[in-house]
């Protein structure tokens, strides 16, 4: 082939590589941003400025706890279960001195309500006996403030009033001797801050208020 034939065939060949190159450009442009080919993606405002977001899927980092956190997930742990066990019947005891005071009011002989309250400890002793042995020692003093936040009174107040004063001082010793007392109060923006937000959680199950 002879030179000047050579060169007129490169530059034909160049001139159709560049034509093919510049034409596939320009589809390319058509195909990704042309009037038919538009994608629709959700979009955010802030402030002035309008730009596409996307939903991520969660993600769940655990880490390890130091010897502190740990022991405080222990407390909190134990004290949400001693709240789950002793809720029924702090809501129970509850409703229980309710209707006893109720009888009480259309009951003035002292010798009738004497009687009166003896068989209605016969009857919680029977339904409550056994189970509430078998609480811990701790369960028994969360049961206990627990009490108190539902009657307002402490379970002293309340074995002073239907069993006497002996009765209460006689119980409030067994109690001491345990590590524990019947004179708890129940302080939930205080010392049972803690506890406060689990017995809400416990309370939506029996739907109180």
């Amino acid at each position: 082939m002879q030179i000047g034939a050579w060169k007129h065939t490169m530059s034909t060949l160049t001139c159709v590589l560049m034509f093919l190159f510049i034409g596939s450009s320009s589809f390319a442009q058509e195909t990704s941003s042309g009037r038919n080919d538009t994608l629709s993606v959700p979009i955010i405002i802030v402030g002035q400025d309008t730009m596409t977001y996307a939903e991520l899927q969660g993600v769940y980092v655990w880490g390890k706890m130091t010897p502190e956190q740990r022991e405080k997930y222990r407390k909190w742990t134990r004290l949400r279960n001693a709240v789950y066990v002793t809720y029924p019947y702090a809501r129970k005891a509850s409703l229980i001195f309710i209707d006893i005071n109720e009888h009480l009011a259309n009951i003035p002989d002292p010798k009738q309500r004497k009687a009166y309250i003896r068989s209605r400890e016969k009857e919680l002793k029977k339904e409550f006996g056994d189970p509430l042995t078998k609480l811990s020692v701790y369960q028994g003093k969360i049961l206990m403030k627990l009490i108190n936040r539902q009657t307002k009174n402490t379970c002293y107040e309340i074995i002073r009033e239907y069993k006497g004063g002996a009765s209460a001082q006689f119980w409030q010793s067994i109690a001491w001797l345990f590590g524990s007392s019947l004179k708890q109060h129940y302080n939930p923006n205080d010392e049972d801050a803690e506890m406060e937000p689990i017995v809400q959680e416990v309370m939506r199950m029996y739907h109180d208020s």
